[in-house]
């Protein structure tokens, strides 16, 4: 008898280990001549021990309090910028010029009044606490004004009503505020020690509740006595700074003063002096600059004038008498300058910026050259092999002959088959009632009512144009909701002809598409990056790493702008703020930006696509006409035709090049001149290649039903339409899929094979696309419009 011997496949149990940790011998062994694997890396990191580590940590968070403390320390002081402080009322009972009464102690400092225009501002100068404020102010109504500040200023000061806070124009203001980007903000209250004491506390305890809404755990400061204002400067002044991204890359400037000098051959243009104070980076006299709401300009040179603000003025003794002193004023400062004046820099035409935005495009580029005898034989032969077509005819039949013999194949069953069905007799049953015809007659009552003057005067402010607009944009709304994409096939022209731009698609996401197919004219007068994110990591490193020469941050220097129209400097003496903005390399050209943004809840009027809105993009303010997509992470986006309140959409302009970060602001102007805020976001990428298709759905009935088959109507019209678009998929709305087989009879009736049984209340439809592009109407350009207030007390006055 034979002993059983294990197989292969004997269960192997573990080999019990002998002590806790393994000795370096039996590692070896195990390993059998193996080597760890080699990490490669192209720093070599050293491990640190543990006091090492916690000594690092302890470095980097001195260095980081270091910068802090620097930067506040460099603002307002004697050689920083003046700490810019712009002051929002956001309530009508907000008494302004008392705020500025209570800020301008002559013992906290030196006061100097500056009035351009409507808008007025005053320099504070404070030896004693080593700072010097620049404090200008907007109305909440003045919305662009408001945000233009609001993109330079160092810290925003809101006023508040004691017992409301803010009313409905300081709220949308804020909502403005808040999706461009705040920077440091401090918050007063006026008006409470004109209270009863009894209520000062309950009012104070009711605001905190209604602040916490919109700005949670920030603490409310007073401002109705001396006392309070000092506490509140102290507060600005050792406040942390906060920063917004698309201005901290960028030099800017905040324009104290500005003069016009007329060409010789033009007194429309001519070169305009800025004076102000170098913030953000150091400006470059070869850069370009950017004037908003104005466009882009080139500068010749920067001067480097006496500072008419200085923290410690000059002293002057007098001769007759060394025991009196005098300060040098501000007017003798401004007489002076001319004396003091220094050229800092001057452009030079070899590196300087050029102002070229669009490319010219050369009509013979795309041309083709004449072909070859080679690529003619060849396509030649290609035509020959295509043409030849198989049919079959009777024996001794020449070519000549079989030319004009009919393939009538396939076409003599469809034909039978439909005349058949229609031999079938279909009666529609129309009920009628006899006596529609007669009304009958009803008694009525007559009363005399009073005419209302409120309403014939409010109906005098309606335009019923405006009106009629409205409700058809509501009702396009309203049908694109209840069936997306769907349109109806034109009677009157060819649906092969009207359709010719549009193609089918096996699949919406993973069929294949060319970005440079049929681009269309524009895309040839735009710059395009071969790699856009590596581009913006360059310069932003180049801006962290590269030192460059020019005007320092918070020097005083005078910009000569050339070639600027006379508009803007009229533009300036009506009292509306000149901010510039450097640009980075590239910004001045023109290209396709595209911006995720979502709808603000507060308004619910109907967008349509490619309607000209109003653009706060970053530091740009501009006009164009946008168009709306869906925010995927697909090659393909689907266009959509408005601008729908649940999710978030990609807006696509033509518009200059701008780095991101950067705010997104989208207005439209009503038709009484105010600017209304309908979506905010931010800047995604400035991408051409970004493919926007546009999907048109055809619907179509069954009209006969058989097991799998069904013959479809009322898609097309004619025969010739229906054997065009047979290669395109079919679908229902209840999920099946199918094809289309033949085409029946002339008027466009078509069998049509599906997955399975159609519903007779089912639609058929077939989805066709094309790709669509935005419209060129870039503007940068953009008048002030209508204060909300003003236009809000009119139509109050008129109601009345």
């Amino acid at each position: 008898m034979a002993a059983h011997r294990s197989g292969p496949l004997k269960q192997q149990n573990k080999a019990h280990k002998g002590g806790r940790h393994r000795g370096r011998g039996s590692a070896q062994r195990d390993g059998k001549g193996r080597l760890a694997l080699k990490i490669l890396s192209k720093k070599v990191r050293k491990e640190l021990s543990r006091v090492d580590q916690r000594h690092r940590a302890s470095q980097l968070r001195k260095q980081k309090k270091e910068a802090v403390l620097a930067e506040k320390r460099q603002l307002g002081s004697k050689d920083g910028p003046p700490h810019q402080i712009l002051v929002v009322p956001l309530h009508d009972r907000i008494s302004l010029p008392e705020a500025f009464r209570l800020l301008q102690d002559k013992d906290t400092g030196t006061v100097h009044f500056s009035e351009w225009g409507s808008t007025h501002s005053f320099m504070l100068l404070c030896p004693r606490l080593k700072h010097r404020w620049f404090f200008t102010s907007a109305r909440p109504g003045e919305l662009h004004t408001v945000l233009d500040m609001a993109k330079v200023a160092d810290t925003i000061l809101f006023l508040l009503d004691p017992l409301e806070g803010w009313d409905s124009t300081g709220d949308y203001c804020l909502s403005c505020l808040f999706a461009q980007g705040l920077p440091t903000y401090t918050l007063a209250v006026q008006g409470v020690s004109g209270l009863p004491p009894r209520k000062q506390i309950d009012a104070r305890k009711k605001l905190s509740k209604t602040v916490e809404k919109r700005f949670p755990d920030d603490k409310l400061l007073l401002l109705d006595t001396q006392k309070e204002a000092e506490m509140l400067l102290r507060q600005l002044a050792n406040q942390k700074q906060r920063h917004l991204a698309f201005r901290d890359r960028r030099a800017y400037l905040f324009a104290h003063t500005a003069d016009f000098a007329p060409s010789e051959e033009n007194n429309l243009v001519g070169t305009l002096k800025i004076s102000g104070y170098v913030r953000g980076q150091t400006l470059n006299v070869n850069s370009l600059l950017h004037i908003i709401g104005q466009g882009d300009f080139q500068m010749k040179q920067i001067d480097a004038p006496m500072d008419p603000f200085p923290l410690n003025p000059r002293v002057i003794k007098s001769q007759k008498d060394p025991g009196m002193a005098m300060e040098i004023c501000v007017t003798d400062a401004v007489a002076d300058m001319e004396e003091d004046l220094k050229v800092l820099m001057k452009a030079d035409p070899d590196k300087q910026e050029s102002l070229q935005t669009e490319v010219i495009p050369d009509p013979m580029e795309g041309e083709q050259t004449w072909p070859t005898e080679e690529e003619l034989s060849e396509a030649n032969d290609f035509l020959k092999k295509s043409s030849k077509v198989v049919k079959k005819v009777p024996k001794g039949t020449s070519s000549y002959q079989a030319e004009w013999i009919l393939d009538e194949d396939g076409e003599s069953d469809g034909e039978d088959e439909y005349d058949d069905m229609e031999h079938e007799d279909f009666i529609e049953e129309e009920s009628q009632d006899e006596g529609s015809g007669k009304e009958e007659e009803e008694e009525y009552e007559t009363m005399t009512m009073g005419e209302s003057v409120r309403d014939d005067l409010y109906d005098d402010n309606v335009d019923d144009e405006a009106e009629e607009k409205m409700l058809e944009k509501y009702k396009q709304e309203r049908l694109q909701e209840m069936f997306p994409d769907e349109v109806d096939t034109p009677r009157d022209v060819a649906a092969r002809i009207r359709f010719q731009k549009y193609r089918g698609l096996k699949s919406f996401r993973t069929s294949p598409w060319d970005p440079k197919e049929n681009l269309p004219q524009d895309y040839a007068r735009i710059f395009q990056f071969q790699n856009f994110t590596n581009t913006r990591k360059r310069l932003f490193k180049e801006i962290e790493e590269k030192e460059v020469e020019g005007a320092e941050v918070g020097w005083y220097v005078t910009l000569h702008v050339s070639e600027v129209p006379s508009s803007v400097y009229e533009y300036f003496k009506r009292g509306a703020p000149l901010i510039a903005f450097s640009l980075l390399p590239h910004e001045q050209k023109m290209s396709v930006l595209n911006m995720v943004v979502s709808r603000y809840s507060g308004n619910t009027e109907p967008v349509k696509a490619k309607e000209e809105l109003i653009f706060h993009c970053g530091f740009r303010r501009f006009r164009a006409s946008p168009l709306f997509s869906q925010h995927t992470a697909a090659d393909k986006h689907k266009f959509q035709r408005f601008l729908t309140a649940d999710v978030a959409l990609v807006v696509t302009i033509y518009g200059p090049v701008t780095f991101p970060p950067a705010s997104v602001l989208l207005f439209k102007q009503n038709s009484n001149g105010m600017h209304s805020l309908i979506a905010t976001g931010y800047l995604l990428s400035v991408d051409p290649d970004r493919m926007v298709i546009k999907r048109v759905v055809l619907s179509g009935h069954p009209f006969k039903i058989f097991t799998k088959m069904a013959v479809v109507r009322y898609m097309f019209f004619n025969r010739e339409d229906v054997l065009w678009f047979k290669p395109v998929e079919l679908r229902t709305k209840w999920g099946r899929r199918g094809h289309i087989k033949e085409p029946l009879g002339t008027h466009g009736h078509m069998k049509c094979s599906f997955d399975g049984k159609l519903k007779s209340q089912d639609t058929v439809l077939m989805n066709l696309y094309k790709r669509v592009f935005p419209k060129w109407t870039y503007d940068p350009y953009v008048p002030e419009p209508v204060p909300w207030m003003k236009k809000k007390s009119l139509w109050l006055h008129c109601a009345e």
